[in-house]
Formats: structure tokens, C-alpha cells, sequence
């Protein structure tokens, strides 16, 4: 039986090389890329890739997502050390750590108490703390806050993943501040995502700021702080900024208050804000370099789409993440870069009923020109979840008045609940290009860890 603590390979492979990373090894360039689809579970690939062939007038069924057609794959257990079923934070530190932990918590060890200050002291290295040390280039990509907990478990180390913008106690340095005092190597290279509001003062008097954690109490602008630590550094805020940035120097572009849009809403913005496959590509282009980088990008607006109950936005989403993977594939060279695609967690999402062959992924199930019926005589949709507000009464009313297939439609739940729940079901991860292999079977969530550790830091193959 494997263990499912790990001492961080990391770790032995810098001290063995002398902190020198990939290209001084003697492997040349090593590049890799985590993609974490929040929530997205095997039952959201499945509905995507109909959802995505339908989009393009096939039944859907016999469609690939981009990173379907990686060679690798494996089933992947996401337990927390204290729950079934698991959290963003816990599960996040777990991929880029190498150490299970409890649910809540940011990259520190299971032994902490959530929520007391003093429990970041068995904080555990992150891989982008690792590789920042080992003079790699470092990217993190989130359409959810950047303060939100997977971006955030790769910078900070925290008792509490609530603690973004401020602490119960001064001695606990809150989550944004985190980030701008990070202090391996030179700092994160490019930071794409949303949350502009957790690093600004006053910020909750932006019309658009909709964020329930509080606001910056300290009275301090941590992107002003974060410009005038180093000469070369770029700060954007829209799609205008995003377009012209700079060639050289770390980035850092914040697009929305709190999370950015979901891609079914994306054209909407006024401001303009880009998608997740753009800033994909303009991070690889950024990152390249002859020693190479690290660069995680999450999708993490799949995860908030299923806690409403939503499947539209939730496929929706997922599609636009495939995008973002495929982008990556045609960016990279398989020989010099290992590109790791998974999830966090599960969702309850299911698919169900008995429809036909192309029958619409989002509509209502039926076959042979029949639409089913459930033992009351209502017709009900293929896609449904095993709780949340689609069990209400209000979400029922509201059904009433939309097709299934309408960006809005809740669908319905088993169980009434305000906000749907995570699945403890098994997620998967799909692996393409260098130390691929190591992604096989049955895995606990830490190992995929050892996978892109020794990819990165020239480790046997």
C-alpha cells in the first residue's frame, strides 16, 4: 500500500544538483504545465465533450476534448486527511506539495488546527516555490480570485482559506499579502486571474466588488507595493491592458474585482477581460526560456457553475478549458515539456435517464422522438444533480419558464440545499510529454506531485 505522505522530491532533487534545475542537469529545457479543471468531474468531461461535439451539429457522443487524446491517463483518489469528501485547498496542496492534508487549509501539514494562527509553521514547499528557488520561471492562471485556494496554494501558506484579505490575528500574514512578499527567487513571473479587490484599499466601494470575505482592513494597495519591489514589473487590468503588455518583465493581470466571468457571460464585460486559452498562450510565450518554467492554469469557475446547480455554464467552462490545454499542446514540444491535466475534486452532477443518440446533453431525456416521463408524469433533463437548489421550490418556478438548454435553467436536485455540494467520486488526470508515464492506474492526489517534480527538476524518466 502506497503511503499518502511523500518527502518532496523537490526538495532531494534541488539539494543533489545543487539548486541548478533542468537545463545545468544535463537534460536540457524542462517545461510543465498543471491544468486543474475545478470540480471537473469525469461525469463534466463526459457531458462536455457531447456538449462541445453538439456545438458543432454532431451527436456529440463520438467527440474528443483536446486533452482526451493524451496517451496517459489514470483515476485519481482526492480524500483530505480529515474528510471523504474533499476541499479545494486541501486537495490543491496536495497536487503541488506532495502531502495530504486537511480540507481548508493552504499548504501546511495535516497536524495544524484550521483557522488558528501559527498552524502556517508546518507550512510544506510548494513546486513553485521549488522551482522559483531553482531559477525556473513560474506562472500561475485562475479565472477565480487569485487569492481563491487553488492559485493561492502554490504562493501562500495559510490556516485558514478564508483569510485572503485579512487575519484574526496580525501575526498571520492574510493571503493577497502573501503573494506580494513571496519571496523564493524573484517572485511569481505571470499572474493571470481575477480578484483585484483583495489588494486594494476601500475596495468594497467598487460597484462591480461582490466578494463576501471582507476587504483590505490594513489600508494597504498591495499592487502598488508589488510594482515598486522590482523596476521591470506590469500591472493590467482589462482586455486593452492584456493586449499590450510587455515582452519582458513579471506580469501581474487582475481583470475582475472577484472571479472573473464565466465564458458563457465573457462577451458581456464591459471592460473586456481575456479568455482562458489567451492567457494560456500569452504565459507560455512569457515563461519560455532555455532552462524552463512552471506554470499552473485553472479553470475555476466549472467548480462555482455546479455549486449553483448549473450545468450550462459549468460545460460551458469546461470547453473553453479544453481550448486552453489544446493552446498549450501546439505552444510546447512534448520532448522538453510535461503538461498534467486533472481535477481537485468531484461534483454531483450525473448523467441519467435512457436518451437517444444525440439527444441534447442540456435538454430533456428522450428517444425515438419520445420525451420521457418520471412516475408523476414530468418530463425531466438528462443532466441532474444529487443536491442543491435545484431541489427548491424557487429553482422548480423557474424551470417553468426556461428550456433546459438556456444559460439560466438550474437543474433539478434530490436533496434541497442552498449551494450544491463536492463528490467524493474519484477524478481523473491525463498526462502528454515528458514523465507521462508516471500518470497510470490508480493514484492518491500527492503522487501526481512526485510526477511533475520529476519531470521539472530532471529526475530519471
Amino acid at each position: 500500500m502506497r503511503a499518502p505522505f511523500v518527502t518532496s522530491l523537490a526538495s532531494l532533487l534541488v539539494a543533489a544538483t545543487g539548486a541548478a534545475g533542468g537545463a545545468a542537469d544535463g537534460h536540457g529545457t524542462r517545461n510543465v504545465i498543471l491544468f486543474v479543471g475545478d470540480g471537473m468531474s469525469v461525469a463534466t468531461v463526459t457531458a462536455a465533450r457531447i456538449f462541445e461535439g453538439q456545438q458543432r451539429g454532431e451527436t456529440g457522443e463520438e467527440n474528443y476534448l483536446a486533452f482526451e487524446e493524451f496517451e496517459h491517463v489514470a483515476l485519481v483518489k482526492t480524500y483530505n486527511t480529515d474528510m471523504q469528501v474533499p476541499d479545494s485547498a486541501g486537495t490543491m496542496t496536495a497536487l503541488v506539495t506532495g502531502v495530504k492534508t486537511r480540507a481548508g487549509v493552504l499548504s501546511i501539514g495535516p497536524d495544524a488546527e484550521r483557522g488558528v494562527c501559527g498552524g502556517e509553521e508546518t507550512h510544506v514547499e510548494t513546486i513553485a516555490e521549488q522551482a522559483e528557488a531553482a531559477g525556473f520561471k513560474t506562472g500561475i492562471i485562475s479565472t477565480a480570485r487569485f487569492t481563491h485556494a487553488t492559485p493561492a496554494a502554490l504562493y501562500a501558506h495559510s490556516a485558514d482559506r478564508n483569510w485572503e484579505a485579512t487575519t484574526p490575528d496580525e501575526a498571520c500574514a492574510d493571503i493577497a499579502r502573501q503573494f506580494v512578499e513571496f519571496t523564493p527567487g524573484d517572485g511569481i513571473d505571470v499572474a493571470f486571474s481575477g480578484g483585484r479587490a483583495m489588494f486594494l484599499p476601500n475596495a468594497v466601494n467598487d460597484p462591480e466588488y461582490t466578494f463576501r470575505n471582507g476587504q483590505r482592513i490594513d489600508g494597504r494597495n498591495l499592487i502598488d507595493e508589488w510594482l515598486s519591489a522590482h523596476s521591470d514589473r506590469h500591472f493590467v487590468f482589462d482586455q486593452a491592458g492584456f493586449d499590450q503588455m510587455p515582452a519582458s518583465g513579471q506580469l501581474l493581470g487582475l481583470f475582475e474585482p472577484s472571479h472573473m466571468q464565466w465564458e458563457a457571460d465573457r462577451s458581456g464585460d464591459p471592460g473586456g477581460e481575456p479568455s482562458l486559452a489567451e492567457m494560456t498562450k500569452r504565459a507560455i510565450e512569457h515563461l519560455r526560456n532555455d532552462q524552463g518554467f512552471f506554470l499552473m492554469v485553472e479553470s475555476g469557475r466549472i467548480d462555482h457553475a455546479h455549486h449553483a446547480g448549473n450545468a450550462h455554464r459549468a460545460l460551458v467552462d469546461t470547453v473553453a478549458y479544453a481550448d486552453a490545454v489544446g493552446a498549450a499542446v501546439e505552444a510546447t514540444d512534448p520532448a522538453e515539456t510535461l503538461i498534467v491535466v486533472t481535477a481537485d475534486h468531484s461534483h454531483t452532477m450525473t448523467i441519467a435517464g435512457y436518451p437517444g443518440r444525440g439527444n441534447p446533453i442540456l435538454g430533456y431525456v428522450a428517444a425515438g422522438g419520445e420525451t420521457q416521463k418520471d412516475v408523476a408524469g414530468n418530463v425531466y433533463t438528462t443532466l441532474s444533480y444529487a443536491n442543491g437548489p435545484g431541489a427548491t421550490d424557487a429553482a422548480t418556478a423557474a424551470r417553468e419558464k426556461l428550456s433546459p438548454d438556456d444559460v439560466d435553467y438550474i437543474q433539478d436536485a434530490a436533496v434541497p440545499m442552498f449551494v450544491e455540494t463536492h463528490g467524493g467520486d474519484d477524478v481523473a488526470a491525463y498526462a502528454h510529454g515528458i514523465g507521462a508515464e508516471g500518470i497510470r492506474g490508480v493514484m492518491d492526489q500527492n503522487e501526481i506531485y512526485d510526477v511533475l517534480a520529476n519531470a521539472l527538476f530532471g529526475g530519471s524518466n
